[in-house]
C-alpha cells in the first residue's frame, strides 16, 4: 500500500490517503499526494516539506528527502504512544521488532523474505478458506478449540489447514490457529531485542482483532493498537519532515541576523 499523511505545524493530522501500490509506483505517489492535496482542497505550493519512506520511497520524485522506513516507523508510534519501548510491525511483505526509546530507534529485527509471519500469509489462506481477510479476526474469536499449525511455510501450512478441514475442525479453530501460528513466529524473532513494555502494534495486520489477541496472549503483557495502524511510518516522515523543515529555517534565521549584525556593526564603525 502507498499511504500519504499531511501534518501541520501544531502536529495535527490534516489529510491521510492510504492505497494499493500496483506496478507503477511514481505513478501511484502521485495519485495519492494529489488525492490527499484534493481532500485538504489546498494546492501542492502549501506542502513546506515531504519526506518519503518505505520500500518505494526512491519513487517519489517530490520528496525533499528520503528516510528509512525503520526511523519514520519509530517517530510516528512514539508520537501516538511516547511510552513506547517495543515496536512489533507486520504488514503485507515483512514483519519487524524495533526497540524505541524517547522516539528513537536503538535496535531492530527482521524477518526472512518467506510469507509466512506476514499479511502476505494470511491473505493466501484467506482466499484458500473462501474466505474475505477483513472477516479472519471476529471468526477466530469464536474459536472453541484452535488448532495447532506447526509448519511456518505458507504451502505446508495450508496443507495442514486442509487437513483439518477434512477431518471435520471448524473453520473459527482453524483461523485461530493460523493467527497463533503468525504470532508465535513473529514475538519468537522480536524477543531478541528483549520485550519491554509498553508494547505497541502496527501495520495492516494490526486491524485483525484475532492477530492482536494472540500476539498479547503470546508476549504476555498488554499490547496497544493505534487508531490507524497502518499509518504509523506515514506519519513519523511526516513529523520528520516538520522538524527538518523547522531546523533548516531557524539556521536560515540565525544566518540572516548575524548577517544583519555584521552589517549594522560596519556601518556603525564607518
Amino acid at each position: 500500500m502507498t499511504k500519504v499523511v499531511i501534518i501541520d505545524m501544531d502536529d495535527a493530522i490534516r489529510s491521510v490517503i492510504i492505497g494499493p501500490t500496483g506496478p507503477e509506483h511514481r505513478h501511484q505517489a502521485n495519485e495519492v499526494m494529489k488525492a490527499a492535496l484534493e481532500n485538504m482542497q489546498v494546492p501542492f505550493e502549501r506542502i513546506e516539506y515531504c519526506v518519503a519512506t518505505g520500500y518505494g520511497r526512491i519513487n517519489v520524485p517530490f520528496a525533499d528527502r528520503q528516510i528509512t522506513e525503520l526511523t519514520c516507523h519509530a517517530r510516528g508510534v512514539a508520537h501516538s504512544f511516547p511510552g513506547v519501548r517495543t515496536a512489533i510491525d507486520i504488514g503485507g511483505q515483512d514483519a519487524k521488532g524495533l526497540k524505541i526509546k524517547d522516539g528513537k530507534l536503538l535496535d531492530f529485527v527482521m524477518n526472512d523474505k518467506c510469507a509466512a509471519g506476514t499479511g502476505r500469509f494470511l491473505e493466501v489462506l484467506s482466499e484458500k478458506l473462501g474466505i474475505a481477510v477483513e472477516d479472519l479476526g471476529s471468526m477466530s474469536m469464536k474459536s472453541q478449540q484452535k488448532v495447532t499449525i506447526s509448519s511456518t511455510c505458507t504451502i505446508f501450512a495450508e496443507q495442514e489447514m486442509i487437513s483439518y478441514l477434512s477431518e471435520g475442525t471448524s473453520v473459527e479453530d482453524i483461523i485461530a490457529g493460523l493467527h497463533d501460528a503468525i504470532a508465535s513466529r513473529v514475538v519468537r524473532m522480536v524477543k531478541r531485542l528483549k520485550i519491554e513494555p509498553d508494547v505497541v502494534l502496527t501495520g495492516g495486520v494490526a486491524k485483525n482483532i484475532g492477530v492482536v489477541h494472540a500476539v498479547q496472549e503470546t508476549v504476555g503483557l498488554d499490547i496497544h493498537v493505534p487508531d490507524n495502524p497502518l499509518i504509523s511510518g506515514a506519519l513519523g516522515a511526516a513529523l520528520l519532515g516538520k522538524e527538518i523543515f523547522l531546523q533548516a529555517k531557524e539556521r536560515n534565521e540565525t544566518l540572516e541576523r548575524k548577517k544583519r549584525q555584521l552589517e549594522d556593526t560596519v556601518t556603525f564603525y564607518t
